[in-house]
């Protein structure tokens, strides 16, 4: 199995996170029939492909980046190899490509249908110009749209701190809605939170961010942002995996190091049967039911994208509290 991550770079230090985890996987299972071999795609990711091919591999775990997958997933599909990649770019999503980072599009699901059923019926919404104030958008409106409630607003923003305080503005002068979504890092959605609690008028408005939020510290120490709410996978587990990979790696991992562990987790779960050196049975990676790694419960659907069970969170000065827990399997 092939781990076609950046170690050497601007990204090395995630990518290495990547793999430590993807290698502690192993340790922690004792797995005698799995074995990762990491390859480099700071420089190149279309030759680390094609070296992991020639190698023998027959499983790619990777890219990191979205703009990798297509090179790497050209030569995976020529040789008939599946990728799991821990970009969250659903555009790359097909049969043979499976997206395993966090969407941002199901974290405001999540958190829509929470706040609908506190009797949240209109929202608005900062978002930033570009794929992710895209996809972030229109999952606020289909969510919105399903339970019934509306959209009354919408402010686009450039990811700079005067525009989104500008939108900030725009949008509080509208008014008419119950919540808005900041769509955007704890940094700026502290800015946007600040501008628009300026009137008493929005004082009561429920203020709903992303799973970008999660781990930052400028969200827990904003007055402005006290009360919101956000969904993102549970830290339930995180706490034992960083102690884990404190102990071995002497460092603190960062968070989407998970990734490279439940992925490993993930094939040796789904391939019990499978032998090195034969075709890695893909099919397997769309079983309806859920995996359970330490990002809590996830499995991918037909069309390859991750579907992960979110908790919803209500921040707090200085820290979070769960308001509604992840649920351990699909359908409760």
């Amino acid at each position: 199995m092939a781990l076609l991550v950046p170690v050497t770079g601007q990204n090395a230090g995630v990518g290495q996170a990547i793999a430590n985890a993807a290698n502690m996987a192993l340790l922690d299972t004792s797995a005698k029939n799995l074995r990762v071999t990491t390859y480099d795609t700071s420089g190149n990711p279309a030759e680390a492909a094609r070296r992991a091919v020639a190698e023998g591999n027959q499983l790619i775990l990777g890219p990191l980046l979205s703009d990798d997958i297509p090179a790497v997933s050209a030569i995976a599909k020529s040789a008939r190899i599946p990728v799991i990649s821990f970009s969250n770019d659903e555009k790359a999503a097909s049969r043979d490509v499976f997206i395993m980072g966090n969407l941002p599009g199901q974290s405001v699901t999540r958190t829509v249908e929470y706040a609908r059923a506190q009797g949240i019926s209109t929202f608005a919404a900062l978002v930033p110009r570009g794929d992710y104030g895209d996809r972030t958008s229109g999952a606020l409106l289909s969510a919105v749209r399903a339970g019934g409630g509306s959209v009354v607003a919408l402010e686009p923003y450039d990811r700079s701190a005067s525009s989104i305080s500008a939108a900030a503005q725009r949008v509080k002068a509208k008014g008419g809605f119950e919540a808005l979504l900041i769509a955007d890092s704890g940094s700026l959605s502290a800015r946007a939170a600040n501008a628009f609690k300026g009137n008493s008028k929005s004082a009561g408005t429920r203020l709903l961010g992303t799973e970008l939020w999660s781990g930052e510290r400028e969200v827990t120490s904003s007055p402005a942002l006290a009360g919101a709410w956000y969904s993102t996978v549970s830290d339930k587990r995180f706490a034992q995996f960083s102690s884990s990979y404190r102990a071995r790696f002497g460092g603190q991992p960062f968070r989407i190091a998970t990734l490279g562990y439940d992925a490993v987790l993930l094939t040796l779960r789904v391939a019990r049967d499978w032998k090195p050196g034969t075709r890695f049975p893909v099919d397997t990676l769309r079983d309806t039911k859920a995996f359970l790694g330490v990002d809590g419960a996830f499995r991918f659907t037909r069309n390859g994208l991750v579907e992960r069970a979110l908790e919803v969170r209500e921040v707090a000065p200085g820290t979070v509290k769960v308001i509604s827990p992840a649920p351990a399997k699909f359908g409760e």
